[in-house]
């Protein structure tokens, strides 16, 4: 797949646009710190390979996947994975914005939602659906059940005539919520979890970088922040790392402890 510019203007619905676009070096920036499990390694290696074989997978009359689904706890790198993703394959990706596309007016959120894939559709891009069960929640919900089985019956659609020029990702937190019919959807899908302690270790030594510092903090720290999301932890570094600033010393253990205290980070339950 190829980089491609978009120069169609962003569909607007509540007079803003429903979606952020960046370029495949604003995503570059963006995905720089990500750490993937082994398994979710695997797997978006695999896909991008695959991406580069099309004709080899058309030959053989296997279809090449290109809608991902993301869920886990929050702050455990769904987000960044699509911009890494926008990054390696050299596309833009687009952004949604939920806010924009949900409303309150019978239909309307359907027919933003397949503004948003027509937008998409016209231009190789990633188009990324953050908090996607907020449009793709079950139908047997109570709440609201004939507009949001309008709008799943639409998203179920935009989804089938989704061409494959372009990627689609989506994540979740909830996905018990997500109806069945969206899972089928997905071709890949990818868990996330709390990084385990090894990975708890590099991702703070990357956050630390040249900062001078006590390495004997990093047991103790890794310790500490056991079942703690890569988005607390890099909070809790900067803090600590502020703190260090301020008295014109080398990052020690006094300041990490101090930031864990101050920042209280959310202890995620086993996933």
């Amino acid at each position: 797949m190829s980089k491609s510019n978009a120069s169609q203007r962003l569909p607007r619905a509540k007079g803003i646009d429903m979606a952020n676009l960046y370029s495949p070096k604003d995503c570059a920036k963006k995905a720089k710190h990500l750490i993937l499990s082994e398994v979710n390694q695997r797997i978006v290696k695999e896909f991008i390979e695959i991406l580069g074989m099309r004709e080899e997978f058309e030959q053989h009359g296997v279809p090449v996947p290109n809608k991902i689904v993301m869920y886990g706890p929050p702050g455990t790198g769904k987000t960044l994975t699509a911009f890494y993703m926008a990054k390696v394959l050299e596309l833009p990706l687009v952004l949604v914005r939920l806010d924009a596309i949900i409303h309150s007016h019978l239909g309307e959120t359907g027919s933003n939602i397949r503004k948003i894939f027509d937008y998409a559709s016209a231009f190789p891009c990633v188009l990324f659906l953050d908090e996607f069960d907020a449009i793709a929640r079950t139908r047997d919900n109570n709440d609201e059940v004939k507009e949001m089985a309008r709008a799943v019956n639409t998203l179920l659609q935009c989804l089938d005539d989704f061409g494959d020029r372009s990627i689609i990702m989506a994540a979740t937190n909830l996905e018990k919520d997500l109806d069945q019919a969206i899972w089928r959807r997905f071709d890949t899908k990818l868990i996330y979890t709390v990084p385990e302690q090894e990975q708890r270790k590099l991702y703070i030594e990357i956050l630390i970088g040249e900062f001078e510092y006590d390495p004997s903090i990093l047991t103790e720290t890794c310790r500490q922040l056991a079942r703690c999301s890569f988005a607390d932890i890099e909070q809790i570094v900067l803090k600590a790392k502020r703190k260090a600033i301020i008295e014109r010393m080398p990052l020690q253990m006094k300041h990490m402890q101090n930031a864990i205290e101050e920042y209280k980070p959310i202890i995620v339950a086993a996933y």
